[in-house]
């Protein structure tokens, strides 16, 4: 049996691939385990400063969850529904939205559902011009359940979430930029050096203030602002005496570029 997530690491930078293309990338039980794992991984491997996560093959980036799995789930009642289909999603998502390292979505196909809600979680992401997204939970009779009702209208604003979660119709990748689900829309070939580059742009700052624009921001969001701005003060108080927000100071005061850890 395959890995169900394949992990390679090149230039400080993790790929991880959901390795389901036969089943469109869906994210079953095995799948969300293994990707937990993988995270557990790369978060304590000081040598990566970033990921990107996309899915094997050209067709999809994920098509959402293993119906057939989770419906057995649903058929063994509420409570294995829930312990076993629900709270190991939000927990994915969730790991996902609050890593201290940037996480960038190369969505290389469909991303309906759960794999839109990946989508939602991770702080960036880069669309093929391919791709696809949907909400469609509501064809099977219910809401999303891996923070779709909550992140996407946070995301895109209450009236055009609730248009997308209401109708579950499919959307382009252009329409996803269009209302901020991704940050960019490239051509097919393009996608991985395009989220490679990002990357980049990323990890050439100090590892500090990125986990602290992460931490700040996606804490922040679901605060009032003056919470907010409490934890912005707690993210540079951490970095205060360090060694790169020394020496990033000594940099600009010397007009030099700054020599940051790596």
């Amino acid at each position: 049996m395959a890995d169900p997530i394949l992990l390679d690491i090149s230039d400080r930078i993790a790929l991880l691939t959901l390795n389901r293309p036969e089943r469109l990338n869906a994210l079953n039980y095995a799948l969300i385990d293994a990707l937990m794992a993988a995270l557990d991984r790369i978060e304590t491997d000081t040598g990566i400063r970033a990921v990107i996560l996309t899915g094997a093959g050209d067709r999809a980036f994920s098509a959402g969850a293993d119906i057939d799995e989770f419906s057995e789930s649903v058929r063994q009642g509420r409570a294995t529904a829930l312990r076993d289909f629900v709270r190991r999603g939000q927990a994915m998502t969730a790991r996902l939205e609050a890593f201290r390292k940037p996480i960038i979505a190369a969505v290389n196909g469909l991303a309906f559902g759960g794999g839109c809600e990946i989508t939602e979680a991770v702080h960036l992401a880069v669309a093929s011009a391919r791709a696809s997204f949907a909400k469609p939970e509501i064809r099977l009779g219910m809401p999303p359940t891996f923070g779709g009702t909550q992140r996407l209208p946070r995301l895109v604003g209450r009236k055009r979430g609730l248009e997308l979660l209401l109708t579950g119709d499919p959307f382009p990748a252009r329409r996803a930029l269009d209302i901020g689900l991704v940050n960019a829309v490239v051509p097919h070939d393009e996608l991985l050096p395009a989220a490679r580059a990002l990357a980049q742009r990323i990890i050439r700052h100090g590892e500090g203030a990125v986990a602290g624009v992460i931490t700040a921001t996606t804490r922040g969001l679901n605060m009032a602002i003056g919470e907010g701005l409490q934890v912005e003060s707690e993210q540079f108080a951490s970095l205060v005496g360090g060694g790169d927000l020394t020496e990033g100071l000594a940099a600009w005061c010397e007009r030099r570029p700054p020599r940051l850890s790596r």
